[in-house]
């Protein structure tokens, strides 16, 4: 991979059981319950050599989207914020403009796979406030699983001019492996979006959606369809962290990505690692560079 190109963790995630607004984290996940933040995660960036991540929201509250643009103002690694706003609220373009004036707010994320409604997205005031983000360079993350991701594809056909990532390549049943009903399905939407040249595909997320004890011989097929479907100009690496703990750690994570990706050639290294998210994002590659984390905690916990 080119040495000069930045390397990116295009998502990942932060919070602090006591702000309360977690209401998807219980005791039950016993990995996850306690609170994440830079000082936890600097180190392991140092050790995979990523010089800067992207922060997603966790929390579907105004608060949280304030919380995590304190954490990036602190962290200089932290390269931007994918935040939360109401989209289906009079107040969403208000919101969306004010946090917008944060420079590292890049982006929003409803949680789609969590709404009763799959059709949630193509709802008018949900459309009129996407209109919003897309003018104000705002990039869309979908979260979304088999039943709501019809409606991002839809979405793209709508908002040509909105910049749309699907998270976790739509989580794919993988724990099913061959037994999963929806895989003709899953395939042919995301083939139909990745014909959309604002849409691309977050490599992340994969091992939590597969069988326990996975690794890399698993996902070679996903992985190869992803780049047939997208190619490397369109899909970022990300390591969901601290969700990963579910089913690894960052080091073996990285690893089996390396693994997978070992027979692209360097320019496609160098997108899905970093490149593709700074062209997704709208980073500044050099800022990236300059900015990278130590081998130290950093002790920030403000």
């Amino acid at each position: 991979m080119n040495s000069a190109a930045p390397r990116v963790d295009a998502h990942q995630h932060f919070w602090r059981l006591s702000r309360g607004d977690y209401r998807w984290l219980s005791p039950q996940l016993a990995a996850l319950y306690r609170d994440f933040l830079p000082a936890d995660l600097a180190p392991q960036l140092a050790r995979a050599g990523v010089d800067a991540t992207l922060l997603v929201q966790a929390a579907d509250t105004l608060a949280e989207s304030e919380f995590l643009l304190e954490l990036a103002h602190a962290t200089p690694w932290i390269a931007g914020v994918v935040g939360w706003v109401d989209l289906d609220h009079e107040s969403a373009p208000r919101e969306l403009e004010r946090l917008a004036r944060a420079p590292k707010f890049v982006g929003v994320r409803p949680m789609l796979q969590d709404l009763d409604d799959p059709r949630w997205v193509l709802r008018p005031r949900v459309l009129a406030s996407l209109r919003v983000a897309a003018e104000l360079g705002l990039r869309f993350d979908a979260l979304v699983k088999l039943p709501q991701l019809a409606s991002v594809l839809e979405l793209s056909a709508r908002l040509p001019q909105l910049r749309i990532v699907l998270d976790h390549a739509g989580k794919p049943a993988l724990r099913e492996g061959a037994a999963w009903s929806g895989w003709t399905t899953w395939r042919s939407l995301v083939a139909e979006l990745a014909r959309s040249p604002q849409c691309f595909c977050k490599f992340s997320g994969l091992l939590t959606e597969a069988a326990p004890g996975a690794g890399a011989a698993e996902l070679v097929e996903l992985a190869e369809f992803l780049r047939a479907t997208f190619s490397a100009q369109r899909l970022m690496w990300g390591s969901d962290w601290p969700v990963l703990e579910l089913a690894s750690d960052y080091s073996r994570w990285r690893k089996a990505s390396e693994v997978l990706t070992h027979t692209w050639s360097a320019g496609e290294l160098a997108q899905i690692f970093g490149l593709t998210a700074v062209d997704f994002y709208g980073l500044s590659p050099l800022a990236l560079l300059a900015s990278r984390p130590t081998a130290q905690p950093s002790q920030l916990h403000p």
